[in-house]
């Protein structure tokens, strides 16, 4: 928005709106002093809250006198915007810094910062509060408008929040090769069939966007957009989580397909392998593929992807595994109901992986496509991990915020729980 110089330098004579704002830099030293850091996060929290928006900083904005930024200081600038959006806005906000020459009203070139604010898939807290643009200024949002502003934004689940339309995406930000695995053979109007597959709709300003679920399927950087899309794994020495005791990391990143195959990759090579003869050799895994399989898929399909910032976790342990999935249970499943209760939180996302083939046969998991929807993943997950540990496995929700599920190891699931 407003990306050539003389359309900005024209906007900005006009005056502030509903999609720009001015701001003046003064400084104490090497330090931004004003605007004031609240102020500042309340006016990019209503764009964000409103629509696309452009922030253009260096400009006085009562005589729409360009003063620019010293050259100097625009690192300070820089840090100041980043701050602004990182530490005081809730949840974060993702913008764009760009630095730009335009020139004064004798002609002179001054540096400037413009602030790319885009219509957010969250709804965004500031010091003082809610706010929306209205105008050339920020107001408030009543309780009824905020209520609804949530329902806009899916956090009320109104709309699948899988179904959104994602800021600042196209087309091209999704990889051919991901998204044709959806298409129905002999389709011939890709871009018409995007749409009917809901990887692709309009937003509220018209423009054709990505989805969600067309974001985590197609994309092989969902966390781009998505700050939390992603799994953390982790393998501790011991019992205990202890940075001292790690002895793997790993950040699996890629398309849901990717970090499922990526998460079961990162089981196998830490987890133990026992072995007996009965006379013939047996060998006796820590976990059960199949089982660890079935609960990372349901992790990155049911997981909350509206949560700003929230991975899944995964921790290997020698006695045990953990997986911790963003949101609490979707709809009326209980934790006591969950091997008997079929319910999504993402249909469109849970549709999609339904017709992702697994791909690689190297997963030994016996299936064609990553799920079935026949909701045999928890029963699978529950009969294959007490068949090696003699121990049913368990899940916990966590402050209504987050679903765990540990997985025992095979022998003794006991083992280590009085070690480190």
């Amino acid at each position: 928005m407003l990306d050539s110089a003389d359309e900005l330098v024209r906007k900005i004579q006009l005056g502030e709106d509903s999609i720009l704002e001015l701001k003046s830099i003064r400084f104490r030293g090497s330090k931004v002093e004003g605007p004031a850091r609240n102020d500042f996060a309340d006016e990019l929290a209503a764009m964000a809250n409103t629509l696309d928006g452009v922030c253009v900083l260096g400009i006085e904005d009562k005589t729409r006198e360009i003063e620019g930024i010293p050259i100097e200081k625009l690192d300070s600038v820089e840090d100041f915007v980043r701050e602004v959006c990182n530490d005081v806005i809730k949840p974060p906000l993702s913008v764009k810094i760009i630095r730009m020459e335009i020139p004064d009203s004798l002609g002179v070139m001054r540096a400037i910062i413009k602030v790319d604010v885009p219509r957010s898939l969250f709804v965004h807290e500031s010091p003082g509060g809610y706010f929306r643009r209205q105008g050339s200024s920020k107001r408030k949002l009543p309780p009824d408008l905020l209520a609804r502003l949530f329902q806009q934004r899916s956090q009320a689940r109104i709309i699948s929040f899988d179904e959104q339309p994602v800021p600042e995406t196209t087309l091209d930000d999704l990889e051919e090769a991901r998204w044709t695995r959806f298409m129905p053979s002999g389709s011939t109007d890709r871009v018409s069939t995007l749409r009917k597959l809901k990887l692709l709709t309009n937003d509220d300003t018209g423009v054709e966007r990505p989805t969600v679920a067309a974001v985590v399927l197609c994309s092989s950087h969902p966390e781009t957009w998505l700050p939390g899309a992603y799994v953390e794994a982790v393998k501790y020495q011991g019992s205990r989580q202890d940075s001292n005791y790690q002895v793997d990391a790993s950040r699996i990143t890629g398309s849901l397909d990717e970090q499922v195959a990526g998460a079961l990759s990162f089981v196998r090579r830490n987890m133990k392998i026992a072995a007996v003869k009965t006379p013939a050799r047996i060998e006796i895994p820590q976990f059960s593929e199949r089982a660890v399989f079935e609960a990372v898929v349901n992790a990155v399909a049911h997981r909350d992807y509206s949560i700003h910032g929230s991975k899944i976790r995964l921790f290997v342990f020698d006695n045990r595994l953990e997986l911790y999935s963003p949101g609490p249970l979707p709809n009326t499943v209980t934790v006591e109901s969950i091997h008997l209760r079929q319910a999504t939180r993402n249909e469109l996302i849970t549709t999609l992986l339904a017709r992702c083939p697994v791909g690689s046969e190297s997963l030994g998991v016996g299936r064609r496509y990553l799920m079935e929807k026949r909701g045999d993943g928890v029963p699978i997950i529950m009969d294959e991990s007490y068949r090696l540990s003699g121990k049913h496995p368990e899940y916990r929700l966590i402050d209504d915020a987050e679903l765990l599920l540990t997985i025992y190891s095979a022998g003794h699931p006991d083992e280590g729980k009085n070690g480190r």
